[in-house]
């Protein structure tokens, strides 16, 4: 046989061969090592909620995750169906839970790195922190949704996912300029009690959305890193021209213990009427609710504020 037959012939075998293999086969670092899969995962857990968005987001259900109770009450959307299992805390899952639930895939983060060999002999893990120190929430969740894309054949609907949410922020970003209200910074804060709130930092998954936007966020310095730090209203007042964009939940009752606080009626913001509220946002997830806050936030923006939450 002549040496260009052989060639050709060799190419045809690795064509072949590349063909029979599964289409979500392949070789991923992660942050534990190195994760080969041999065939398409089928039966998903989630041992934190920005898996469980990324999962449902691509249209895989997972058949267990983390705190199952919880996501429905702080992240609800994209929304968790009923027959999902719950596997224990995200901090303490159960071994035995997850065994139970013969998963092809788990999908954690660098806070279970204590218990990720028991995992692996479970099943195949992935470990990506989302939060972690000097990482960008967002960007590390993109990785995650186009990683978990590639390993469960949904390439394409992780690339469409990425460009929706590219377009809406543009189009929200064009509803604020339109309006003339990129003019002032922004403090987003969950309110604590009635003296402190949780101000959220540049290096938190919010930011993303600001930044797109085009708005500055009022509170210049770094966070935990989560992306927020906790302080007293006292601390909004030296940034006068801020705005104050309040995140449910808020308690009951704290609109009249405001109403009657010095530290409270101090602010500028809040002699201006330009206090606003959005519905609560999970701020630990996800590319999913850089969306969600984009949109929420123009609409409060344009909707106009006020001198107190509601």
């Amino acid at each position: 046989m002549s040496t260009e037959r052989v060639a050709k012939t060799l190419i045809a075998m690795v064509f072949i061969g590349a063909l029979s293999l599964p289409a979500s086969a392949g070789t991923w670092q992660h942050e534990g090592g190195t994760l080969t899969l041999d065939e398409q995962p089928e039966r998903i857990v989630a041992l934190n909620w920005a898996a469980t968005e990324a999962l449902l987001l691509l249209g895989v259900t997972p058949v267990g995750v983390a705190d199952r109770d919880g996501y429905d009450v702080w992240v609800n959307e994209p929304q968790l169906p009923e027959e999902v299992a719950n596997i224990g805390t995200r901090v303490a899952p159960s071994l035995e839970a997850i065994a139970e639930l013969k998963p092809d895939l788990i999908v954690t983060s660098a806070e279970m790195a204590p218990a990720a060999k028991l995992l692996e002999r479970i099943a195949p893990t992935y470990v990506i922190s989302v939060y972690k120190e000097g990482s960008q929430p967002f960007e590390k969740a993109s990785d995650m949704l186009t990683t978990l894309g590639e390993m469960l054949g949904r390439e394409a609907r992780a690339e469409s996912i990425l460009a929706d949410i590219d377009t809406t922020l543009e189009t929200q970003r064009r509803r604020l300029e339109a309006a003339g209200l990129t003019d002032r910074p922004v403090a987003l804060v969950n309110f604590m009690d009635a003296r402190h709130v949780r101000i959220y930092a540049p290096n938190g998954l919010y930011q993303s959305a600001l930044n797109a936007l085009g708005l500055e966020n009022a509170w210049p310095r770094q966070g935990n890193f989560w992306g927020f730090s906790v302080v007293g209203l006292e601390s909004i007042a030296p940034y006068e021209d801020s705005r104050i964009v309040v995140i449910a939940p808020t308690a009951p009752g704290l609109a009249d213990t405001l109403a009657a606080s010095p530290f409270w009626t101090y602010l500028p913001a809040v002699n201006r009427h330009q206090v606003y509220e959005i519905d609560a946002i999970w701020p630990f997830g996800g590319v999913f609710p850089v969306k969600r806050l984009a949109t929420m936030l123009t609409d409060s923006l344009l909707a106009g504020g006020s001198d107190n939450v509601r």
